[in-house]
């Protein structure tokens, strides 16, 4: 077959294979070669050829003690991979609107951009008084509750730049902030808490935020959720229904896109 025609019509053998992960997707349990052949409906002999090759590539794997097949490690990598790029900010904005509902605060969620955690999408409360959010505003590491979530738990090799510059700026410093060295104490405090909180100080006046991690299947840091008020309207203390809310949502969150991690900080 030539390289046009076959561009054209596919690759057969590569259908035939997935046709074969198919069967044990829908099988939903390891499964035995003459299962696997009838569900994919092809003699036993050509579907443990095409076994073999899936076993090499790492998407099945047969246990040597049953015989039977199963998806391998590189087929969960790939479904983690999937979920991890299209349903994250899909399931971010859920729990964003799900902890709106129960908190009556503005709620939002930042992600790591170019320059630093940005706001991609932000819900309103019911309340006369509101604090408003803008889509696409880049926030400081330290001057910003989520800033703060993003520099206590990425690499610091991510963040290392940004903070030397926010320092050699010196502008909206938190109060005793004026050293690499007192900026990891802030942030390994926020570690220790499990969230970052913002009151009195934050950059902008009259305004509070709280805001708190989310990871992916790799427990690694990939976004954050953060309430944000007028200042005095959200309770601040150790034991605010409010933030052990908040943080419940981001556990919940984290689980969702795969992460085994236990909830950081006290509870």
């Amino acid at each position: 077959m030539s390289e046009e025609l076959e561009g054209k019509h596919g690759v057969q053998s590569l259908e035939v294979g997935m046709g074969i992960l198919k069967a044990m997707v829908f099988g939903k349990r390891s499964m035995m070669l003459k299962d696997i052949a009838a569900a994919a409906d092809m003699p036993p002999s050509k579907a443990h050829r095409y076994l073999v090759s899936l076993i090499r590539s790492g998407l099945v794997e047969q246990d040597p003690l049953t015989s039977r097949y199963n998806l391998g490690p590189f087929a969960l990598n790939i479904g983690l991979v999937a979920i991890d790029r299209l349903d994250r900010i899909r399931l971010g904005l859920t729990a964003i609107s799900e902890l709106r509902d129960a908190v009556n605060e503005t709620t939002a969620l930042a992600v790591w951009g170019d320059n630093g955690p940005v706001i991609v999408r932000w819900e309103r409360p019911r309340r006369p008084i509101t604090v408003n959010v803008v889509t696409g505003t880049t926030l400081g590491l330290l001057s910003s509750a989520v800033g703060r979530v993003f520099g206590a738990w990425l690499p610091p090799a991510q963040t290392k730049a940004i903070l030397r510059r926010e320092l050699d700026a010196r502008k909206n410093l938190p109060p005793g902030v004026e050293t690499p060295e007192d900026a990891e104490a802030l942030l390994a405090d926020v570690r220790n808490q499990g969230v970052a909180a913002i009151s009195g100080n934050y950059m902008f006046r009259g305004v509070e935020a709280v805001a708190a991690p989310v990871f992916n299947f790799k427990n690694e840091l990939t976004m954050s959720i953060v309430l944000v008020g007028v200042e005095g309207s959200i309770d601040m203390s150790a034991e605010s229904p409010v933030i052990a809310r908040l943080k419940d949502a981001a556990h919940s969150l984290s689980q969702r896109l795969g992460s085994t991690r236990e909830a950081p900080g006290p509870r």
